[in-house]
């Protein structure tokens, strides 16, 4: 296949214009009806500055930065967990840990909840001015918390910090589809958004298994050193290597000559190519840009409320309560680990932290069932239904999940109540990621 610019013409004169517009409600045709060829959606244009139009190299490197993105966002969001029994001695020496720890819980527990809540402000700003200043600025809020937390001795003011932390972390968790959505076209999302997942979950265990490694031989603000390390490296890559992938990029001519017939179409697609040259590419400097324009010209107030009527839709409202229940589940498990394995296996932090090995092999056996597979099974209901592609297509690829879930909250809950050998609830970590 050719470049996805120079062949747009050709892809474009295969679809139907109801067909392109149908796209936002999620039905869309994904193969030619005569040709059975991928169809690309969405259709690039002739700007080599659409993300559409970049290499396959530089769409990966996108995706590597995003997932690493992902993983140093819950590397402090719930690694520092493993140490909750020391942060509760350093805050309440003269508590009994059985009160001081559930106090000390709020750290992580308020820092999940505005990693989710936040992004009704990062998002409609980011569908407003762009991916890249809400990348540079959450990114900013998150390293000047974590390096805030290094310092912060008080209870209250360590509190805020991590709610602070939570909200500059979830913006790039929530951007991450969004740019995925920008830069790879549809047929080839499957993959890139099983990454993404998996590194979402690679993250939680990667962070408490290296926090854990760090306690070995020093306290537990050594974490957040670290993690404030990490975290500057990808603020790096964003700033100097990530540009923006927003595209404003309009319906050519040639879709509404479709409607018309094939002599108007002829007639459209040798105007595109006599009159409508191919603008010039940006320079690095260029790209280095934080605001580059508007994206849209509707109210951001508008944008603002929009996930609240958006909400009710039976399939939204099913995707949102199935994501919740399961982060929710994810935070409630990370934040009890470290005290369960103690009390009931008297493991050291340490000890604890390589139990997560098995949640990193889960997360990452689960990217070829959630990416391969799924387009796999999409893509065979996409040709028995004469290549239209629908989004419970990919349904029947999720259907494992339904039996290994509550299976690893049954392992690792009965497993720690009934005092079971250390690898039941270690095995039910690796099922629940």
């Amino acid at each position: 296949m050719s470049s996805p610019g120079a062949n747009a013409s050709a892809h474009i004169s295969g679809i139907q214009t109801g067909e392109q517009k149908r796209e936002t409600l999620g039905n869309v045709r994904l193969r030619d009806h005569h040709t059975n060829e991928v169809i690309l959606i969405p259709t690039p244009s002739n700007d080599p500055n659409d993300p559409l139009n970049w290499s396959q190299t530089y769409k990966f490197y996108i995706a590597v930065v995003v997932c690493l993105g992902m993983l140093v966002c819950n590397f402090l969001a719930a690694g520092p967990t493993i140490a909750i029994v020391e942060t509760a001695a350093d805050f309440f020496p003269d508590d009994d840990l059985n009160k001081s720890i559930p106090r000390v819980a709020y750290f992580f527990t308020s820092t999940a909840l505005v990693q989710g809540t936040g992004n009704f402000l990062w998002v409609p700003l980011a569908n407003k001015f762009g991916r890249r200043p809400v990348y540079i600025i959450s990114y900013a809020i998150y390293l000047a918390a974590a390096v805030w937390l290094i310092f912060e001795k008080h209870f209250a003011g360590f509190l805020v910090g991590r709610i602070l932390l939570g909200f500059g972390s979830g913006a790039a968790e929530t951007l991450a589809p969004l740019t995925i959505a920008d830069v790879f076209f549809l047929h080839e999302r499957g993959t890139i958004m099983a990454l993404y997942t998996s590194f979402l979950s690679i993250g939680v265990a990667f962070g408490i298994l290296i926090d854990g490694l760090i306690v070995i031989n020093n306290t537990w603000p050594v974490i957040y050193e670290t993690a404030s390390a990490l975290i500057a490296l990808v603020f790096l890559l964003v700033i100097f290597t990530f540009p923006e992938t927003a595209f404003n990029r309009d319906d050519p001519p040639l879709l509404e000559a479709q409607s018309q017939g094939n002599q108007n179409a002829e007639k459209y697609s040798v105007a595109i190519e006599s009159s409508d040259p191919r603008p010039r590419k940006r320079s690095y400097l260029q790209n280095l840009k934080i605001f580059h324009r508007t994206l849209t010209e509707e109210s951001l107030l508008k944008m603002f409320f929009r996930p609240l009527g958006v909400i009710i839709l039976p399939s939204v409202l099913w995707a949102s309560l199935v994501q919740s229940v399961t982060i929710g589940f994810l935070v409630a498990v990370t934040s009890n680990a470290a005290v369960a394995y103690s009390n009931t296996y008297d493991f050291q932090p340490w000890q604890v932290g390589l139990a997560f090995i098995s949640a990193i092999l889960g997360s990452l056996i689960g990217v070829p069932a959630g990416g391969q597979l799924g387009d796999l099974v999409a893509d065979r209901f996409t040709r028995r239904n004469g290549g239209m592609r629908n989004p419970e297509m990919r349904l029947p690829a999720m259907a494992l999940s339904l039996i290994t879930t509550p299976l690893a909250l049954i392992l690792y809950g009965v497993g720690i109540q009934k005092k079971l050998h250390w690898i039941c609830p270690t095995i039910g970590l690796g099922l629940c990621e």
